[in-house]
């Protein structure tokens, strides 16, 4: 019995991929996995310039992994579940075609 595997959003796959293919936005997902933290103290982890860190923060927002609350003046970041479950989601879909890949016989 075969079962059909769901297609790869390639367009979506990318932009995950994109916003995981740079050291600092994985860091600031390593700081944010503790919960919110202000823009601030993310640029004091990190250790690099605002005008850097908003861009990491626009690719890691656009992949919607992380989402940002006002309050006054300050921003304030957090890690997006939905974002992280899209993630978990697309290597389980590759690992599921993988395991079927290799359990398939190729010249039979």
């Amino acid at each position: 019995m075969s079962t059909t595997l769901p297609a790869i959003d390639r367009g979506t796959t990318a932009q995950l991929c994109r916003a995981l293919a740079d050291e600092t936005r994985i860091k600031v997902i390593e700081l944010l996995a503790s919960g919110e933290q202000c823009v601030c103290d993310i640029q004091a982890s990190l250790g690099i310039s605002q005008s850097l860190l908003s861009f990491h923060l626009r690719v890691l927002r656009d992949a919607q992994i992380v989402s940002d609350r006002r309050s006054g003046r300050w921003a304030f970041y957090s890690l997006r579940h939905e974002g992280l479950q899209a993630l978990e989601d697309l290597v389980e879909l590759m690992r599921s075609r993988a395991e079927r890949a290799s359990s398939a016989a190729c010249c039979s």
